[in-house]
């Protein structure tokens, strides 16, 4: 099974059409230049930075913090969690990055993304909140 076959959408297959490869690039400091189809990985800064996929132009940063996005690489490829939900964007694209592949999901509602940016709000205050040093439990 390919990786854009784990789309749960009804729509896979238009999905898995819109697949596409990202080089992953380990770098100490972003470039001036950022190209498009290259994930540039800071390990000291904790950051990854991409144009966006859908060919708008825009950057995309991913802090990489618990709060934020956790990186996997497996010697060979990366994978970044959570999806990418370019909300700010004007093109609101949205998508993941798993083994060195864009994979794109569907299209969200503005009530989707209100409660998605929520549920975000929510789960950084508890994980400033036990970082502290303070008792919680998970708010999602």
């Amino acid at each position: 099974m390919s990786e854009c076959d784990m789309d749960e959408d009804a729509n896979a297959h238009e999905w898995c059409e819109k697949c596409k490869a990202i080089r992953p690039e380990f770098v100490n400091f972003i470039p001036d230049v950022v190209e498009e189809g290259v994930l540039y990985i800071s390990t000291k800064f904790a950051t990854a930075i991409h144009k966006c996929p859908c060919g708008c132009g825009e950057i995309v940063v991913t802090p990489i913090r618990p709060a934020d996005w956790t990186l996997e690489w497996n010697g060979d490829t990366v994978s970044l969690y959570p999806s990418i939900g370019n909300w700010s964007l004007s093109c609101q694209s949205h998508y993941w990055i798993r083994e060195n592949r864009v994979v794109w999901a569907r299209k969200w509602s503005a009530s989707e993304i209100e409660t998605s940016r929520q549920r975000d709000r929510r789960h950084q205050e508890f994980l400033r909140a036990t970082s502290d040093g303070q008792q919680g439990h998970s708010p999602t």
